[in-house]
């Protein structure tokens, strides 16, 4: 891959840690504030479904999760295992795609109905 094309995974991983660092924070804090409130998982569910802020929220969360996890994936399996080239990158695109198509489908069960 070319300097420039590194420099912009570069990039994509920090700035896709930058997101994922606010959205575990907003996270916990959520999770925290909801079981000190007395709410059980279903009283969850039911307020989650149909809220547009959520959907949008943990799509953001999703979407960070897998431009992050692959980028360092691929650092790892060049280093550990010495898997590189094309071969590599097309499975680590395969792999952020289940992991979007997963963590979306995830989401939509959660905050369906917002549309």
């Amino acid at each position: 891959m070319s300097a420039r094309g590194e420099t912009i995974l570069w990039l994509a991983q920090r700035a896709s840690a930058a997101v994922l660092a606010l959205c575990v924070m907003v996270h916990l804090v959520t999770i925290v504030f909801a079981v000190q409130g007395g709410l059980s998982a279903a009283e969850i569910l039911g307020r989650t479904r149909g809220s547009v802020v959520g959907l949008v929220f943990y799509a953001t969360f999703v979407i960070a999760a897998a431009v992050h996890a692959p980028i360092g994936l691929r650092a790892t399996l060049g280093e550990w295992l010495g898997w590189r080239g094309a071969s590599r990158d097309v499975a680590l695109v395969l792999f952020a795609i289940g992991l979007a198509v997963l963590g979306l489908r995830a989401v939509a069960g959660v905050f369906g109905g917002a549309a």
